[in-house]
């Protein structure tokens, strides 16, 4: 009965002592509060991507000096931490310089980044005095992302008492995840776009000493084309069967007695005709063709461009006609064709 005795008072004492350090474990894991408002900003969630990640919490055990923290990542938000699975291919080892001062944490300087620990985000401050009393943010740059995509990782937050992250005051856990990159792509094709308003112009009877014959045509122009466009005007002068009203070679002003066929692009006011260029876009006359009462035709000659890529502009082409006395009478007429080309 004494050795029975002897045998249970042991059972019974370590059974006690089992029941006193599980005790004292449970104690020293529950003595951290949780922090609120907890949150994690991620400057990208493309997997390995480089990026900053921000973190936000209020601290709830007040008066507490803190003189580190923590940011853990880990596959779970409780239990055993691992740095396998979702959070493969994390790392800090680039965020050795902080972006920012934290903000709250204590201190407004000093904070220094600590990436002994990869798998960690860390900083400390041995001589920090200031206690936090609202929110506070840590920022840290040159963070790799893991390499999982569309992967759910946990940050488990800890505030510390000591600059070595070993008494831990306050705690708490956010969720972040990486995503697939969308790549949206668009084609933008070459485009001209050229229109003529006018089909038929009649600059009515010519005889010499009388009104200008005169009139006007339209055309509208724009391009995405990296060096813009020409228009170039193409034809004949007035012509009845072997007679000809003479082209105006160079810029030249219109005379009521002498045998003239030429044209411009600007707003004239002897005789007066024609309209300035108009439109949003920064197309202008050729020099040839853009002076106000001076009119010319020369056959492939330019009469229009713009050097880059132009929304539209609308273009009065105004035709001008004159006969002298010696003029041989008859229907004159000529087709004339505008070219517009772009350069992309």
């Amino acid at each position: 009965m004494k050795k029975y005795l002897s045998k249970l008072s042991y059972s019974l004492a370590a059974s006690l002592m089992l029941l006193s350090v599980t005790f004292m474990a449970f104690a020293g894991s529950a003595s951290a509060a949780q922090m609120t408002s907890r949150k994690v900003t991620i400057g990208s969630s493309v997997p390995s991507a480089t990026t900053t990640y921000t973190f936000s919490f209020v601290a709830p055990t007040s008066g507490t000096v803190i003189k580190s923290f923590d940011a853990a990542i880990c596959t779970t938000a409780s239990g055993t931490c691992t740095t396998t699975g979702n959070a493969t291919g994390f790392s800090s080892a680039g965020a050795g310089t902080l972006p920012s001062q934290p903000s709250n944490l204590g201190d407004a300087s000093g904070w220094t980044s600590n990436v002994a620990t990869t798998t960690k985000l860390r900083v400390t401050k041995t001589g920090n005095t200031a206690t936090p009393t609202g929110t506070t943010t840590v920022s840290f740059q040159g963070v790799v992302n893991p390499s999982v995509a569309n992967a759910t990782v946990f940050f488990r937050l800890t505030t510390y008492s000591d600059d070595a992250w070993t008494t831990p005051i306050d705690t708490g856990s956010v969720a972040a995840s990486t995503a697939g990159q969308i790549t949206v792509t668009a084609n933008v094709d070459e485009a001209l776009t050229f229109t003529l308003a006018s089909a038929t112009v009649p600059l009515g009877a010519l005889s010499s000493g009388g009104t200008p014959g005169t009139g006007t045509s339209t055309m509208t122009a724009s391009t995405n084309g990296a060096t813009g466009y020409a228009i170039t005007v193409n034809g004949a002068t007035l012509t009845s069967g072997g007679n000809t009203i003479a082209a105006l070679s160079t810029q030249t002003a219109s005379s009521n007695t002498a045998s003239q066929f030429g044209i411009n692009l600007v707003s004239n006011s002897s005789p007066s005709v024609g309209s300035a260029v108009s439109g949003a876009g920064s197309g202008t006359a050729s020099a040839n063709y853009g002076t106000t009462n001076q009119f010319r035709f020369v056959t492939g000659d330019s009469v229009a461009s713009v050097g880059g890529p132009s929304n539209a502009n609308t273009f009065t082409v105004s035709y001008l006609a004159n006969t002298s006395a010696s003029q041989a009478p008859g229907a004159y007429s000529t087709a004339l064709t505008y070219i517009a080309t772009a350069t992309f």
